[in-house]
């Protein structure tokens, strides 16, 4: 965490002055990151295939020459178990001098590189990493077959550096003294000094992040942000008084590229895209609010996961088009199909299910769990019928173990105020339902759905003590968070409903503490972080995925800075058809083999386990050392994540 380490007073006096560092002038602004990325991961691969080679062999000469002088495979398995059993069972020895944090870095690096080995994992996946490794080291290459990514090398490096202890997340650890805190040496004031100091420089490093992502609540964003607003409603002949009606704002929800083109400066190859997007009928749709928050300016690089959410890539509108006639089989990755007992219910879980009455949004966001789903923005045939609506209700009548339901889509708060009342109410009337939430991105996108009218007819069926009211939004970055939704947040808590964020962590807004910025300014305004969701890994949104090992490094490392009460969310993976797996719990998931390309094949066991049998699922995530260039890309010194690979 040094590495973070700033004089606390500048960075404090920088914070204090709503500092705002823009990135490096020629840092890519979020888009066109991985496409860039891959030609050159190939073009290194190819130039320095042998360097690569050679530094992850230097990390255990142990392990090459126990690979080397097998003479098949099964010899060098058994030949590795043997030797990770001996690095392992070092570490119980009475005179070891390896740190105690360093130890338990090297069980775990033993742990994942005795799964890669076992043939079980081998057979799920249908490939052996150990037969890849035994090939190279006994100088066969080209009996291999497979195309090799840095991402390959890169990931049994830092593991063989696990399992030698010399990881180098604290330094040299082979003396467990030598990396041991100062103020440990030490009692009483002078300690309590010592400790001040580190802990000074650990709260400045965060600081100095937080500087570099500004909320909507500052004066220079809301000065630019009222420039915006002018030149909108100037644009579609609006006054100021439009701008807080809900109403206007619905009517003018951008569907078409012409505003958008217009009105926001785009690279050519996002023009294509939201053209090809329209001309297609791809849903697609922009609020004029929420269009205000994009920066004028996109040098600036503030507004990247504003833009990322709705702006569709190429590669995302390629892919839709292409399965458009097949869209429910190619992009229902939580196989929602599988999980829907009746029409408009989803449930994966015991004591709570989903009710969809609304199938679309005003805005769609590009990640989009349910975008097979949708036909476009505020389609006019979205909402259900009353029949089918009473009907799914119905459901909840057999089903008395179910006692929170989850009234979301398509967003709910779109529905006119009597039909989504008339819900509410139907809900209201089951004893057994103890908590009607709603899932609704208005606070975020619309919130001048948030009116004190309104609020007061919907806290009717919160009822303390009895039934539970609340809202889960998605804010995604801290420029989200602007007067006018902070404002609808005040209206909500001030009618005792709850607000609760669930953040969907994506390539754009996983820089170093950009979360922990998040979340320190949604509890400003009383949201409760609720869950942090590992981006969904559907194809098609493939520039917005990242490693999971870094949603565990941001919770393990940086949330970890926080006071409890800002990091009050879970960190969880979506796995298809069951549901949540939880990843602050090691126990429900593993690492069972790393492919040629570098990325890690995760087995994710069901939330049922330890009460029912349920298959696991096998997950290929995203190469680390792929995103780690993307970041790269984007401005980032990638020293700050170089613990990343010891996340499992």
């Amino acid at each position: 965490m040094k590495k973070y380490a700033k004089n606390v007073r500048v960075a404090a006096e920088a914070q204090a002055a709503r500092r705002m560092t823009p990135p490096p002038a020629d840092a890519v602004p979020g888009f066109n990151v991985f496409p860039d990325v891959d030609e050159k991961i190939a073009a290194t691969m190819e130039e320095r295939f042998d360097e690569f080679a050679e530094r992850m062999w230097k990390a255990s000469a142990g392990v090459r020459d126990v690979l080397a002088s097998a003479e098949d495979v099964e010899t060098a398995r058994e030949s590795l178990y043997r030797y990770i059993d001996q690095q392992e069972r070092a570490t119980y020895e009475a005179d070891c001098k390896i740190h105690s944090l360093e130890i338990s870095n090297i069980h775990a690096c033993c742990r994942v590189l005795r799964n890669i080995l076992a043939p079980i994992n081998e057979k799920k996946t249908g490939y052996s990493a150990l037969k890849t490794l035994w090939l190279l080291a006994n100088d066969r290459r080209e009996e291999i077959g497979h195309t090799f990514k840095p991402g390959f090398f890169e990931e049994f490096e830092r593991l063989f550096r696990g399992i030698e202890g010399r990881s180098g997340i604290y330094g040299d650890a082979s003396d467990g003294e030598a990396i041991e805190p100062e103020y440990e040496r030490m009692r009483g004031r002078e300690a309590a000094e010592a400790r001040t100091r580190v802990l000074d420089e650990l709260g400045g490093g965060y600081l100095e992040h937080f500087s570099k992502y500004p909320s909507g609540l500052e004066a220079e964003v809301i000065e630019r942000r009222e420039r915006n607003k002018k030149r909108i409603l100037d644009y579609f002949g609006g006054g100021e008084e439009d701008w807080s009606d809900y109403f206007w704002q619905i009517k003018h929800v951008i569907k078409t590229g012409e505003p958008l083109l217009e009105l926001l400066e785009l690279p050519d190859e996002l023009n294509s895209a939201v053209k090809k997007a329209v001309e297609n009928r791809l849903p697609f749709g922009v609020t004029p609010y929420y269009l205000s928050l994009m920066d004028d300016d996109p040098a600036l690089g503030y507004d990247t996961t504003v833009r990322m959410q709705v702006i569709p890539p190429p590669d995302y509108v390629d892919c839709l088009v292409e399965q458009k006639e097949n869209r429910a089989e190619a992009f229902d990755f939580m196989g929602e199909q599988d999980t829907s007992p009746r029409e408009l219910i989803t449930r994966r879980y015991p004591n709570i299910a989903i009710l969809k009455p609304f199938n679309t949004c005003a805005q769609i966001c590009v990640y989009c769990q349910r975008n097979w789903e949708i036909d476009e923005a505020l389609d006019p045939n979205a909402q259900a019928s009353r029949a089918t609506i009473l009907k799914a209700v119905d459901w909840f009548d057999k089903h008395p173990a179910v006692g929170d339901v989850l009234v979301t889509g398509g967003d709910p708060l779109l529905m006119r105020d009597g039909p989504l009342l008339d819900l509410i109410e139907e809900l209201s009337k089951r004893d057994h339902i103890y908590r009607i939430r709603l899932g609704t991105r208005t606070p975020v996108v619309l919130p001048q759905r948030w009116s004190p009218e309104f609020v007061a007819k919907l806290a009717k069926y919160n009822e303390p003590g009895r039934r539970q009211v609340s809202i889960m939004t998605h804010f995604e970055h801290s420029y989200e968070i602007t007067p006018e939704a902070r404002d609808a947040v005040t209206e909500i808590r001030k009618a005792g409903m709850m607000v609760y964020n669930q953040l969907v962590y994506t390539f754009a807004n996983s820089r170093r503490f950009e979360n922990v910025k998040l979340r320190r300014d949604l509890k400003s305004i009383g949201v409760d972080p609720y869950y942090t969701f590992n981006t969904k890994g559907k194809k098609e949104t493939r520039r917005y995925l990242l490693p999971i090992a870094r949603l565990i490094q941001e919770r393990k490392e940086e949330a970890r800075l926080l006071p409890g009460l800002d990091r009050t969310d879970e960190p969880v993976f979506n796995v298809p058809r069951l549901g949540k797996n939880h990843l602050r719990s090691q126990q429900d998931h593993k690492i069972v083999t790393i492919k040629p390309g570098g990325a890690r094949v995760y087995e994710f066991h069901p939330w049922e386990k330890n009460i029912h049998a349920v298959t696991p699922y096998l997950y290929e995530d995203v190469p680390i050392y792929d995103y780690l260039e993307a970041m790269r890309a984007r401005g980032e010194d990638l020293e700050e994540y170089r613990t990343i690979y010891y996340y499992h």
